[in-house]
């Protein structure tokens, strides 16, 4: 059960501090909905005034929103580690993307190496269950959802470190990822071989988790980011030639259009009449 009753005094204080820690613990993520009130006072056996006390805490707090006839949601948490203006920033300066790839490097890295070590058997189920999708997903040649599992994958192994600041710090990387900010993943999967690489990439990272290899997952971690770095880095080359090139091709057609019509155009006589 995600909620549990609350066996102290019944306040609002206690059933705060239960929603606080599912939403620190990652349990809770943005955007979930709660349970409809009548139904969370029954799970966490308070009264609803009660329940309602501490669903106005948690909105003062900025933890939930309550939209009117909608629902209770948690909040969208992407935290400060990218703000809104620093996303902008790198929206308008693109190779603000090096750096991301290199303070991602880090962090995956960090992170493979605790879930090695820190894993349970639950988080190992998530992981294989996560991997198997991709999986099936490669198989049927789903670029979009084998792109989306991609980053699932990689929050599940967030969460199995175990360390708080780690999986809210990447949950605003992954976040921004999957809205396409830092660079568009479909073309990633849509590189040259790489979808058959990335996918053997994960499965050494799951391996090495499931294995309990900390040594092996920092090294498959680091292999897999310092791979897409690769391809971003001849995508976005190829990208730039393609663009000179067809501007180089335009500005021929042009100029030899100007020239035919040179060619063609009448010439004067001396009497200033023209002849063919």
């Amino acid at each position: 059960m995600v909620f549990k009753k609350i066996d102290h005094n019944r306040t609002a204080n206690y059933v705060v501090d239960q929603i606080e820690k599912l939403i620190l613990q990652g349990v809770l993520r943005s955007g979930d909905r709660l349970p409809a009130e009548r139904e969370l006072a029954k799970k966490v056996d308070v009264s609803r005034p009660i329940l309602r006390e501490a669903i106005k805490i948690l909105e003062e707090r900025e933890l939930i929103v309550t939209r009117h006839g909608g629902g209770t949601f948690v909040a969208d948490l992407i935290g400060t580690v990218f703000s809104e203006p620093v996303v902008n920033l790198i929206r308008r300066h693109p190779p603000a993307i090096v750096d991301y790839l290199e303070y991602r490097r880090e962090i995956e890295c960090m992170a493979a190496r605790l879930a090695a070590l820190r894993a349970t058997p639950a988080d190992r189920e998530i992981i294989t269950r996560l991997f198997r999708a991709m999986e099936a997903a490669h198989e049927r040649e789903d670029f979009e959802q084998e792109a989306a599992l991609d980053v699932e994958f990689h929050l599940a192994i967030g969460e199995s470190a175990h360390n708080i600041v780690l999986l809210h710090t990447l949950r605003s990387c992954y976040r921004l990822l999957a809205d396409g900010v830092f660079y568009h993943r479909g073309q990633l999967y849509r590189y040259p071989e790489s979808r058959d690489k990335l996918l053997l990439q994960h499965q050494a990272i799951h391996d090495a988790v499931m294995n309990a290899d900390a040594q092996a997952a920092v090294m498959a971690a680091a292999a897999h980011i310092d791979y897409v770095a690769q391809v971003m880095h001849e995508t976005e080359k190829t990208s730039s030639w393609n663009a000179v090139s067809t501007l180089r091709l335009q500005q021929r057609l042009d100029s030899e259009m100007v020239d035919g019509k040179k060619r063609r155009a009448p010439r004067k006589t001396t009497e200033g009449n023209t002849s063919s």
